[in-house]
Order: C-alpha cells, then sequence, then structure tokens
C-alpha cells in the first residue's frame, strides 16, 4: 500500500492518502491539546500509545460485532484505516461523574450512575462543540434517525466491552468519547480512537487518574500515566 499526500492535519492526528481510494493512513502524533485548543503541549511518546491502544481494542470490539475502520497496523505510529466520511457527532458514554458533566450539573466527581448516560455534541471547533440531542442532530442533517439508533445501540455495546476489559486491568472506564463514520456504502462505523486520550480511566483501587486529565489539570506524571495504562492493557489483552 503506498502513502501519498497528507489530506489532513487535527490536534492529534496525520491522515494521508494511499493508491488505494478506499483505505487512508493514519499517523499518531504526540501533541496534545485540551480546552478545545487553548492549552497546548507534548506527552512524549503518546501517539506510540495511542495508536497501539486503539488497534488493540478496535480490534477487540470487531471480535464483537462492532464493525470499526481499523484495518492494519503498520508501525508504532501509524495505522491503515478503512476510509470514511465522519458523521460530525461526538458521542459521550458516561458511567461515573467527572469532568465537564460535574461542572455542568454542580456534582461531585465520582457518582457512580444506576445506568450509563449518553450525551451527544456537534463536532464544530467554531462553536465549541456544543451539547445537543437527538432532533438537534436530525434537523441539521448530521445524521439520520436510524444512523442515530445505530449509533447510540454500537456505543453502549462499546462501553459494555470496554468497561469488563478495563476491569479485567484493575481499571474503571469512567467516560469516554466516541466518533463515527460512514463508508462509501452508507455503513456506519467505529472511527476515530480509543485512548487515555478519548477515555477517562482510574485506578480501580487509588482513584488514580491514568489519562489526559493529568495533562489538563497539570497533575504531572502525563507520559507515566500512559505508560502504566498500556503496560495493563498489554498484560491482558
Amino acid at each position: 500500500m503506498e502513502k501519498k499526500e497528507q489530506l489532513y492535519e487535527g490536534k492529534a492526528k496525520k491522515v494521508y492518502a494511499t493508491s488505494d481510494p478506499e483505505r487512508l493512513i493514519v499517523d499518531y502524533k504526540d501533541d496534545a491539546t485540551a480546552f478545545n485548543g487553548l492549552k497546548k503541549g507534548t506527552i512524549s511518546g503518546k501517539g506510540v500509545i495511542n495508536n497501539r491502544m486503539s488497534n488493540r481494542l478496535m480490534a477487540m470490539l470487531e471480535k464483537r460485532g462492532i464493525p470499526t475502520h481499523y484495518v492494519q497496523e503498520l508501525s508504532e505510529r501509524e495505522t491503515l484505516v478503512k476510509k470514511v466520511s465522519i458523521v460530525p457527532l461526538e458521542v459521550i458514554i458516561r458511567n461515573i461523574s467527572a469532568g465537564s458533566f460535574s461542572k455542568r450539573y454542580g456534582v461531585e466527581e465520582g457518582i457512580v450512575f444506576e445506568t450509563p448516560t449518553i450525551e451527544f455534541s456537534y463536532k464544530n471547533d467554531d462553536l465549541g462543540d456544543p451539547l445537543l440531542n437527538s432532533y438537534h442532530a436530525i434537523a441539521l442533517k448530521l445524521a439520520a434517525p436510524e444512523e442515530i439508533e445505530t449509533i447510540k445501540n454500537y456505543a453502549f455495546r462499546v462501553n459494555d466491552a470496554l468497561k469488563a476489559f478495563w476491569s479485567t486491568c484493575g481499571v474503571t472506564l469512567v467516560d469516554f468519547k466516541l466518533e463515527f463514520g460512514r463508508l462509501s456504502d452508507g455503513t456506519i462505523v467505529l472511527a476515530d480512537e480509543i485512548s487515555p486520550d478519548t477515555c477517562r480511566l482510574w485506578d480501580a483501587k487509588t482513584g488514580e487518574k491514568l489519562d489526559k486529565d493529568r495533562f489538563r489539570r497539570d497533575m504531572g506524571g502525563v507520559e507515566e500515566a500512559y505508560a502504566e495504562i498500556m503496560k495493563r492493557l498489554e498484560e491482558h489483552l
């Protein structure tokens, strides 16, 4: 598969065309951002960890019947994926109160929900990724009603699988963000990544944060937290 011109560069990844019009190469960077790009920095080795972790978790989800864009890991930072057109919705599943949920509703972090919650936000940096509901998404023609039902179904199934997996690693899955895309035939698949950038992961015994919150909140030990979560994943997957 021949790597061709760069198509896109985002906050955490570069995307390249290939000799196959239905395949792209994603290159993971060490750049880190928070608060809609207002805070910028570097987390050494993050690109390698996020690439490898995402690929292993997507391969696990494929085995559980959840279609993804993952095709093949090419190197420690590069992965071959199916070309998708991203549905401009960020899908957030929450099992425990934390982050913006706690701020928005004035509740402490760490409240375990009886059932997981789901949120949608409009994937639009200029607007600050505002929250919306499924009716808004349909009105804005971001997704069709049946696509939203498919996305919700997949998102909760992803939560069940990831919660169970991380539990075996001694890690609590607090919340996470997913993105979905459409293949050329319109099929909805899981896209983007699953990593400490997109998930809140707490040590099950100590509650220590092993994710990007360490960067967001200037807690220190960011590289060590990413390395620790990767080590636990590799021991159990």
